[in-house]
């Protein structure tokens, strides 16, 4: 457990501190430069429109002779104060007649002497000049027309620091938030680190309890769903293994009891005859027990071989059309020696001389073999066993019914089990295997059907099965 927290807190804190390198690094580069890219753009737009104001407003100077330098000049200074741009007007042969700023003035200087190139229509960006300048600039400039010719320019400058200094402090802003939101990032990483860390913990307890053969552990998950579903999941499979582990524990029980009796008795005649215990004329009769219990051997060893073969899904049908009367005749007449041993009569009932199904004939005789084999184990001296088949649609039911000891009702669920015996079989009969009904289920299963049973104890059982009708 511990190397499971150790290994999972490591992963978290690796993916967390590779998120905040990450966005630190694209903020603070990638992000900076398209910031200070928008800053620009702006700045570009705010002098843009200033300079067309500007020249509508202010520069008929050109043409209006009434207009003085000076009062041009002391409105251009108070509009380039209030908006932190420094302005220019130059006349047609590149000299500078008016700066808003004397903090070195420009004036009566050529523009092509400060910075060759500046005259030219648009921006020019780090424009550093520096008998005039103390950093670099952004410059705008703009033709003034009058009359449809060109009599000056107007150049409005703005700091590029300015635009760095902005940049800054939205950066700040923006590093800013996101500490911010790496403290809730790291809270919420630490939120999973919890919800995931104490389910995980409880599992891998589960887990090894389990393992150990522990399937009575409790195992109670809270939190997510996926965990919730994954614990049912394992507790499911639990409850599975513990079936499963039950089921094999008594398997060998049953098998060792079952196989155990016959082979004591083969042992004990045998070694009998053999030092003469058992006088010679006595020994016909020894050896015929002998004979039956190994024949009861060769039956379980068969019975245990046909049931894997169905769980293995080994066992392939031979699906033909029959008639499902005629081998309920054959079956039945088999049984005619152990019929009249107990004054036992079987009726036969058929909705109708014939009556054709699509099965596995040998597997369906089988299963009326184990049924009928049942109904005259469990049934009384002198008394009937009926056996009928009837069409319902697309579908055959053949039934078979006894009037004899009858099944308990909390043993009813349990007969299909293997090796599962009821206490008046065990005592009253020591022949069977407990595998005849799970071999015949298995088989009706096997074709898609299924088979039911209505039982009372001390009344008697009806055993009824459905086969699918064959089409002529």
């Amino acid at each position: 457990m511990h190397t499971v927290r150790k290994t999972l807190w490591l992963r978290l804190i690796t993916c967390y501190m590779a998120a905040v390198v990450l966005v630190f690094v694209l903020v603070n580069t990638y992000g900076r430069s398209l910031l200070e890219q928008r800053i620009i753009e702006e700045s570009k737009s705010k002098l843009a429109e200033e300079a067309d104001f500007i020249v509508s407003e202010y520069l008929s100077i050109f043409g209006d002779s009434t207009k003085t330098t000076d009062e041009l000049m002391m409105q251009l200074n108070s509009i380039s104060k209030f908006l932190g741009i420094r302005t220019w007007i130059v006349n047609d042969i590149g000299r500078i007649i008016i700066d808003s700023s004397d903090k070195p003035s420009a004036r009566d200087r050529n523009v092509s002497d400060l910075y060759p190139g500046l005259l030219n229509t648009g921006f020019t960006a780090n424009v550093f000049v520096a008998e005039v300048f103390t950093e670099p600039m952004l410059a705008l400039t703009r033709p003034i027309s009058y009359n449809y010719d060109v009599n000056g320019y107007i150049i409005l400058f703005t700091s590029y620091k300015a635009i760095q200094n902005s940049t800054d402090v939205y950066l700040e802003v923006i590093n800013t938030c996101f500490l911010i939101f790496l403290s809730i990032l790291l809270l919420i990483f630490l939120y999973i680190y919890l919800i995931t860390l104490v389910p995980l913990r409880r599992l891998t307890k589960a887990a090894r309890e389990y393992s150990q053969g522990n399937y009575n552990y409790a195992l109670v998950l809270k939190g997510l769903n996926d965990y919730k579903e994954l614990g049912a999941a394992i507790s499911y499979m639990s409850k599975e293994l513990s079936k499963l582990d039950d089921y094999q524990k008594k398997f060998v029980a049953n098998i060792s009891h079952d196989f155990r009796s016959p082979l004591t008795s083969i042992k004990g005649f045998a070694e009998a005859i053999k030092d003469g215990t058992i006088p010679r004329q006595q020994q016909d009769k020894y050896l015929d027990i002998i004979l039956f219990e190994t024949e009861r051997l060769n039956k379980l060893t068969s019975n245990l071989l046909e049931l894997n073969r169905f769980e293995t899904k080994a066992a392939l049908l031979d699906i033909t059309s029959f008639d499902i009367n005629s081998v309920i005749k054959k079956t039945a007449a088999s049984f005619e020696g152990s019929c009249r041993e107990k004054k036992i009569s079987i009726n036969l009932l058929f909705s109708s001389k014939e009556l054709y199904v699509n099965a596995d004939m040998d597997k369906i005789q089988q299963v009326l073999y184990n049924l009928i084999d049942n109904a005259i184990k469990f049934s009384h001296n002198n008394s009937n066993i009926k056996i009928s088949s009837e069409e319902k649609g697309e579908k055959v039911f053949i039934s078979v019914k006894d009037y004899g000891i009858g099944i308990p009702r909390d043993s009813l669920n349990r007969i299909w089990e293997r090796f599962f015996k009821t206490d008046a079989s065990r005592g009253k009969d020591k022949r069977g295997t407990g595998l005849g009904l799970s071999i015949t289920k298995e088989i009706i299963q096997a074709h898609n059907e299924n088979i039911t049973v209505v039982s009372t104890e001390g009344v008697g059982s009806e055993f009824t099965f459905s086969l699918p009708k064959a089409e002529l």
